[in-house]
């Protein structure tokens, strides 16, 4: 049994915009944080659902570096974009798509907030085109993969020094 605190993660959705937003505090500080969302073999540990497989085909974590990677074995599920800026510690902006709905691409804003006493919140805005598009990521199943995603991070920053 995981003795990690798991915070709750909040996912909301903009009833004007078409917008995600999803927050989240770890009991880890940034520096450590910021290293698990830039270092492609500690992003691979944590990313996704428990139940996938993450493989890290590309991960340039730097602005105007790209990325790919896809998830799980017989029913493959591939993901890419760029990361646009790379402000060490403090932001992340990059783009995210789908590979089966290439159409869907969101501009996504990751902040990191260092809250004193060795906690970091995340705070990550995603913006795509349509209502129509937000609508269907947040009935994908996408809360799934964020939440236990979020819990193995925690897993991960507890093992961090």
């Amino acid at each position: 049994m995981s003795t990690t605190t798991h915070h709750e993660t909040q996912i909301t959705a903009d009833p004007a915009l078409p917008t995600i937003t999803i927050t989240r505090d770890f009991d880890a500080p940034v520096e450590h944080v910021f290293r698990a969302y830039s270092e492609p073999e500690l992003v691979a540990q944590w990313l996704g659902p428990r139940d996938r497989t993450m493989k890290i085909d590309l991960y340039e974590c730097r602005t105007g570096g790209a990325w790919r990677y896809s998830t799980g074995d017989d029913d493959e599920i591939r993901f890419y974009g760029s990361f646009h800026e790379v402000r060490p510690n403090e932001r992340m902006v990059q783009t995210f798509t789908f590979e089966g709905y290439p159409d869907g691409v969101s501009l996504e804003t990751m902040t990191f907030e260092g809250l004193g006493d060795g906690r970091t919140r995340i705070t990550a805005l995603s913006v795509v085109e349509s209502m129509e598009i937000r609508d269907s990521i947040l009935s994908s199943g996408m809360e799934v993969g964020v939440v236990e995603g979020y819990e193995q991070l925690d897993e991960l920053l507890a093992t961090m020094t």
